[in-house]
């Protein structure tokens, strides 16, 4: 008799409700549906609220026209434990402390309710930030893969903790100030050079106790993927291979880079094309902080002044709340007048667009992640001013081992008059020359790690053969886990568990 075809992997995938994370999840959830894995995404009300507001042709399913071509994503949203309208830019801690206290409730709900209703669920994949996906996936019998929306070298140093705390150089009051050299994988780095969080000596924090969980917790995933290239750090991946299930399998972008058919953007977005098609190439300096981030009035002023000092012409996205959500018109009185032959100020773009512009020929950004990565891919080299987080470490690798930029400023405040020398030193051709040469050469490392031979294309190969291999070992256990509510923990008989909904706030649960 033929063997039962084998029925194809379904995964629940859960990204961390911040932007930055959200592009790289949807992205993977697309990639991974294109390799046969059925995918059931799960937003927050809030994140599904905020894309619609800035493009409301979405409707309620923002992977409507993935499954038109034939991948099976599905699609619900479930609370994050606060009102949609809450603001949780403004209230930041508060924020993380539902994500670390609440929403593993809202998840367990909405997993039981999958499984209740008979799918046949293989494993989770959650954004390693999470404090809870291990404990969720051995509760329902799942696989748990950790996705790393950041570089190796920033998640060897939280993983490395114990290693710092030992060493004095975290997670005291008078911490050392020298050289860190002892990571495993990690060449020597100094303190002003690692995260924010490992810089701050108070580490009572909400942010610090979610870093704390969500490593213990990541380290029993049974597989980790970061979105990062095995050549850029390979040392690092390396020396995490020989611990963990760890697979490089980064830049995770779209097919076509710029045409998204996935909203992934959380404010509506301009378009500066046709004001960039009359600048002569390489000429024009792009601008963001990200979508999440704040800058401090007095650096927001000095680096306006900056800009204006520096005669480049530059693209601006300045998001209402980059200074405070409290403070929506943060720039001088009529700075804008002032810059408007050179200068286009606006709320949000496409990113990856403007990137891949001919007349961009910098980027001043706040280093995360997903900037430095499209920025690389385009071919821009990059003005660094980092505000927090791995940002600090992001820097290191763009301006110290790469080599593909520079700082906005070398000393603790910037100044006007050093962003306007560093401003005009990256986008001048002799000076900046070298920049543009570095970034080309990484592109090509990227590009060829993308190539069906490339070490990430061969990493996310060996990824899914070992899942698929695992989910072969463990698929009947998972099955009876499916067949028989009982074992899921509900309280509900007779009755699908469904996620609760929040007053105003879509709910979508597709499983058909």
């Amino acid at each position: 008799m033929a063997d039962e075809p084998q029925k194809k992997p379904h995964a629940i995938f859960i990204p961390y409700p911040l932007q930055g994370h959200v592009i790289p999840s949807v992205q993977l959830a697309i990639k991974l549906a294109s390799q046969g894995f059925t995918i059931t995404f799960i937003n927050t009300h809030s994140v599904h609220h905020q894309k619609a507001k800035a493009c409301p042709d979405i409707g309620t399913d923002i992977f409507a026209k993935v499954r038109e071509s034939g991948l099976d994503i599905r699609y619900m949203t479930i609370s994050d434990g606060l009102p949609v309208g809450f603001d949780r830019s403004l209230n930041h801690d508060q924020f993380m402390a539902a994500l670390l206290h609440v929403f593993s409730a809202h998840v367990e709900e909405a997993v039981a309710g999958i499984l209740a209703s008979g799918e046949k669920v293989t494993c989770l994949i959650a954004d390693t930030f999470f404090v809870w996906p291990s404990k969720i996936a051995t509760k329902f019998g799942l696989l748990y893969v950790s996705f790393w929306t950041e570089p190796a070298l920033v998640f060897s140093l939280y993983y490395h903790l114990d290693l710092l705390r030992i060493h004095s150089h975290f997670g005291c009051l008078d911490c050392r100030e020298d050289t860190i050299d002892y990571i495993p994988g990690v060449r020597a780095i100094e303190p002003r050079d690692t995260m924010s969080y490992l810089q701050e000596t108070d580490t009572t924090s909400v942010c610090h106790q979610i870093i704390f969980n969500a490593f213990q917790d990541t380290r029993n995933a049974d597989f980790i993927i970061c979105n990062t290239v095995q050549e850029l750090e390979t040392e690092t991946i390396s020396a995490l291979q020989g611990k963990l299930p760890f697979y490089a399998t980064g830049p995770i972008f779209p097919t076509g880079f710029t045409k998204r058919v996935v909203a992934t953007s959380l404010w509506s977005e301009s378009d500066c094309s046709q004001w960039l098609d009359t600048r002569p190439p390489g000429s024009v300096l792009y601008v963001s902080f990200g979508s999440y981030a704040h800058v401090t009035k007095r650096d927001l002023l000095e680096i306006a002044n900056g800009l204006s000092q520096s005669n480049v012409s530059f693209v601006w996205v300045l998001r209402s709340d980059i200074v405070s959500s409290d403070d929506t018109n943060p720039l001088p009185e009529g700075y804008k007048q002032e810059v408007s032959d050179r200068a286009m100020i606006i709320p949000w773009c496409c990113q990856p667009a403007v990137l891949g512009h001919r007349a961009i020929g910098g980027f001043l950004t706040h280093c995360g992640w997903n900037s430095v990565l499209e920025s690389i891919w385009c071919k821009v080299p990059l003005l660094c001013f980092p505000l927090y987080t791995d940002q600090f470490t992001n820097r290191k690798l763009v301006v110290d081992d790469w080599k593909i930029g520079i700082n906005l400023s070398n000393h603790k405040l910037v100044t006007k008059e050093e962003a306007a020398k560093n401003i005009k030193c990256l986008m001048n051709k002799e000076s900046g020359d070298k920049y543009r040469n570095a970034v080309q050469e990484v592109k090509t490392t990227m590009e060829n790690a993308l190539k069906s031979n490339g070490s990430s294309q061969q990493n996310m190969d060996r990824f899914i053969k070992d899942l698929k291999a695992q989910i072969q070992k463990r698929y009947p256990d998972v099955s009876r886990v499916c067949q028989d509510p009982t074992r899921l923990g509900l309280t509900t008989t007779g009755q699908n568990a469904t996620p609760t909904q929040e007053e105003g706030s879509p709910h979508i649960l597709q499983l058909n």
